[in-house]
C-alpha cells in the first residue's frame, strides 16, 4: 500500500470524526443564562420554582453527550435521568444513571431501560425540562418486548432485519410498532413536561421521525406499512408466531397504532437536529485541502448495496479529470443483503468490492468507515483498499471474490491488511467514503 495515502486518509477520516464529537456539537448548542434559564440552539427554556432538569440519552454517542451536558448544566441545576449506550461506549456520569445494552441485537439490558424510560417519563409534571440526547443505535438500546411475546422473538426478528439489506427506514417502521416508547409514544408520555432533544443524525435525508425510531415525533407509518415491509424482504415466513399475531392485531385495530402528525401530545417537543453526515463532510475536505489535495464532495445520501456502490465509486475515480492529487468524499448508509456466513460489515464489504475494482488501477486509495467506529458486528470502523490489497490477497493466495460472497471480508482484510480500527469514537453520523487519487 502507498504509505502516504493511507497516512493521510487516516488523517482525513478521524479528523471528519472529531468535527461530529459530541463535546463539541453539545458545547456548541447548550448555554446557561441568568442560573434560571437554559439555552438551547438559540432558545430560551426558563425553569420556574420547583421545576427540574431531567435527562434522557440513548444511542451510540449519549454517554459522551451527556458527559459533556453535565458539564455545562451541573453547575447551575441538579440533574437525574438515565443514559443507555452501547457496551463499550459507556463513559463515567457524575450524576446521571448509565447502562450499557446490547447493539445492534437487543438484550435483556436493552429492555430494562426501555422500561426505566417509561418510569421516568411517567414521572415527568409541567414545570420541567427533559433533555433527551439521541443518536444511532437507540433503536436496539431501547427495547420492547410486546405482551405474549419473548425477547427471544424479538432478537430474531431483529437478526431477520439486519440481515435482509432493508433500508434502516423500513427497519424502524418495524421497530416503531413493537414498541411503547418509538414511533412518538415516549414524547406523549413525556408530556406536559418541556421535551428537548438534541439528536445526532445516522439516516440519510436527516429524517426524525426515523432517527432512533422517532421517540419524540409524530409516525406517518401504520401496521400495514410494517405488514408491507416484512412481506417486500420475504421475511413473514420466518416471523416468530407471537409477532404475528401482534402484527395481526394491530392490522385489526386492536392495538393502538403510533402517534399521527396533528395529534395531542406534541406541542411541548422541541427537536434540534446537532450533528450530520455533512458536517463530517465538510470537515473531511477541509482537511483534505490543508494536506494538499483538492476535495470533491459527491453525496452525503449515499444509499444502495454496497459492492454497487463501490463499483460506481472507484469508477469515479478512475475517470476523474480534476485538479490533482484529487479527494473524493462520499456519505450515508450502504446496505447489505447477508446470504454467506462470514464476519463483517457493510464498510468492509465495500473496501472489499472496491479492492477487486482496483485491480490493475494505480495511484487510487479508499477507505469506508462508520463514523461509531464500529462496522457490524466486529472490531473494526471499516477497511482501507487499493490495487495493492488484491495483488497481496493473491500472492497469500487468497480468493478475494469467494470472500466477498460470503461476506467475510473482515477475515479477509485481517489477512491481507486494510482493517481500519479506531474504537468508540463516542459519535455516529453514518458512513464516510473517502478517495485519494494521486
Amino acid at each position: 500500500m502507498n504509505i502516504s495515502a493511507i497516512r493521510d486518509i487516516k488523517t482525513i477520516f478521524l479528523h471528519a470524526v472529531s468535527a461530529v464529537h459530541p463535546t463539541q456539537l453539545v458545547r456548541r448548542h447548550i448555554a446557561v443564562r441568568d442560573r434560571t434559564t437554559v439555552v438551547i440552539s438559540g432558545d430560551d427554556y426558563v425553569l420556574p420554582p420547583g421545576g427540574r432538569v431531567i435527562v434522557l440519552g440513548a444511542g451510540k454517542a449519549s454517554a459522551a453527550m451527556a458527559q459533556e451536558l453535565e458539564q455545562l448544566l451541573s453547575a447551575y441545576f441538579r440533574l437525574e435521568g438515565l443514559v443507555v449506550t452501547k457496551y463499550g461506549h459507556g463513559l463515567p456520569l457524575q450524576y446521571l444513571d448509565l447502562l450499557e445494552a446490547g447493539h445492534p441485537v437487543p438484550d435483556a439490558q436493552s429492555v430494562a431501560a426501555s422500561r426505566r424510560f417509561q418510569e421516568i417519563a411517567a414521572g415527568t409534571k409541567e414545570g420541567d425540562l427533559v433533555i433527551l440526547l439521541l443518536s444511532g443505535g437507540a433503536s436496539a438500546l431501547l427495547a420492547d418486548v410486546p405482551e405474549g411475546c419473548s425477547l427471544a422473538d424479538v432478537q430474531q426478528l431483529f437478526q431477520l432485519l439486519l440481515a435482509s439489506g432493508a433500508e434502516i427506514h423500513d427497519v424502524n417502521i418495524v421497530r416503531k410498532h413493537l414498541s411503547q416508547i418509538k414511533g412518538g409514544r415516549l414524547a406523549q408520555k413525556i408530556y406536559p413536561a418541556t421535551l428537548c432533544s438534541l439528536i445526532l443524525s445516522d439516516v440519510v435525508g436527516d429524517d426524525l421521525s426515523v432517527i432512533g425510531s422517532g421517540p419524540t415525533v409524530p409516525d406517518p407509518s401504520t401496521f400495514a406499512d410494517t405488514m408491507a415491509i416484512l412481506e417486500k424482504y420475504e421475511l413473514l415466513p420466518q416471523l416468530p408466531a407471537s409477532l404475528r399475531q401482534h402484527l395481526d392485531s394491530g392490522m385489526a385495530g386492536n392495538i393502538p397504532d403510533t402517534p399521527k402528525p396533528g395529534e395531542e401530545g406534541f406541542s411541548h417537543v422541541h427537536n434540534y437536529l446537532v450533528g450530520t453526515n455533512r458536517i463530517a463532510m465538510q470537515a473531511a475536505a477541509e482537511e483534505a485541502r490543508s494536506l494538499g489535495y483538492h476535495p470533491q464532495l459527491l453525496s452525503s445520501a449515499t444509499t444502495g448495496e454496497a459492492h454497487t456502490v463501490a463499483a460506481a465509486l472507484v469508477q469515479a475515480a478512475i475517470q476523474y479529470n480534476g485538479p490533482r492529487p484529487g479527494c473524493l468524499l462520499m456519505g450515508g448508509e450502504t446496505t447489505v443483503h447477508v446470504t454467506g456466513s462470514g464476519k463483517g460489515g457493510r464498510n468492509q464489504q465495500l473496501a472489499l468490492a472496491a479492492a477487486i475494482n482496483l485491480d490493475g488501477q494505480h495511484g487510487i486509495t479508499l477507505l469506508s468507515a462508520g463514523t461509531d467506529g464500529t462496522d457490524g458486528p466486529t472490531d473494526a470502523a471499516g477497511a482501507i483498499a487499493d490495487n495493492h490489497t488484491l495483488e497481496k490477497a493473491t500472492a497469500m493466495q487468497l480468493n478475494a471474490q469467494q470472500f466477498l460472497q460470503q461476506h467475510d471480508a473482515w477475515t479477509f482484510f485481517s489477512k491481507a491488511g486494510g482493517l481500519l480500527v479506531t474504537g468508540p469514537t463516542q459519535t455516529n453520523v453514518m458512513d464516510l467514503m473517502i478517495v485519494l487519487i494521486e
